[in-house]
């Protein structure tokens, strides 16, 4: 591994080049989650009905720029998120295992790696929280279709200039604990499922290091990091999007919208999520692979040895 601010940064290199490719799934996902918001079953509008519907909805009302809001917000999110996920998770994992197991961090522990990954993730989540606010608000306003309450910004700057004159900085942290839970649960799943495949794949299918492993470890990482996730994504884009007190916070959010709504509500837009979680892990992990290597070469020639990590870490073997 590179060094944590050399990780920190292949992270966030990784998770943008992700956010560009699947940010017109995470749109519909997120107008998904939010159409039919507290109304019954039999009243329910269906403007969007999966990913690829959705998505061609919106071009054709919307054009690309439609699709594509907030997508700078999303861009200051993952370097943040990412960065702390990806560059956070390795030296607290290793310290802590050391602490443990007395063994210079050598030894995987599932307990250990799932507390790290959610930890690094609560840590970015936290950090991210308030242009993940604006980025939910961008992408749910739509002067054709609207679902949700509407929230009309000329950009994510002004969405945070309005949100801070409004409510002050409390405001921009509206629903941060739903965003640390959504990230907490993906995150402790996400790097250790990577891992976890990772290893089951060249121990028992004997697969060589390269990009097909990295792939196929990612593929089974995004899955299960959707199956986790998307309740409590659900909950925070209701609460990011709401306007006044609508919820009093995350288990009112969930008992309002499983007693209204039912309990499959809170896994509306699973699909696209899906259809956004399995590319975008598979380009993060992969490209993290890529951009880690990349910022190790490059802190080799400038930077001191002394600074630098003596060996790859396990986890990476």
């Amino acid at each position: 591994m590179a060094t944590t601010a050399g990780a920190f940064l292949a992270g966030g290199i990784a998770a943008c080049g992700a956010v560009t490719a699947t940010h017109p799934f995470e749109t519909v996902k997120i107008r998904m989650q939010l159409q039919g918001e507290l109304q019954d079953k039999g009243h329910q509008p269906h403007h969007y009905k999966g990913p690829v519907h959705g998505v061609s909805v919106i071009v054709r009302n919307e054009g690309v720029r439609g699709i594509y809001r907030g997508l700078g917000c999303a861009y200051i999110y993952q370097v943040l998120l990412n960065g702390c996920r990806l560059g956070f998770y390795e030296p607290m994992r290793s310290r802590l295992t050391a602490l443990i197991f007395r063994d210079g961090g050598a030894t995987q522990s599932l307990g250990v790696n799932m507390f790290c990954g959610a930890a690094s993730g609560c840590m970015g989540a936290a950090m991210g929280s308030p242009f993940f606010l604006a980025k939910t608000r961008l992408q749910s306003y739509s002067p054709f279709l609207p679902v949700g309450t509407q929230h009309q910004y000329k950009n994510a700057w002004d969405g945070l200039r309005q949100i801070f004159r409004a409510e002050g900085v409390r405001g921009l942290y509206r629903g941060v604990g739903a965003a640390m839970i959504r990230t907490g649960f993906g995150s402790s799943v996400q790097l250790p499922t990577y891992f976890f495949a990772k290893r089951r794949l060249v121990k028992h299918l004997g697969a060589e290091e390269g990009p097909m492993l990295h792939l196929a470890s990612s593929t089974a990482s995004g899955f299960v990091v959707c199956v986790v996730m998307h309740p409590p994504d659900t909950i925070m884009s209701r609460l990011y999007n709401q306007d006044g007190n609508l919820y009093k916070g995350v288990f009112d959010c969930l008992a309002k919208t499983i007693r209204t709504e039912g309990l499959f509500a809170i896994y509306k837009g699973f699909l696209p999520h899906l259809a956004r979680i399995l590319p975008h892990t598979i380009i993060t992990l992969s490209l993290a692979e890529q951009t880690n290597k990349w910022v190790r070469g490059l802190e080799n020639r400038v930077l001191p040895s002394t600074w630098l990590p003596q060996a790859e870490t396990e986890s990476l073997k």
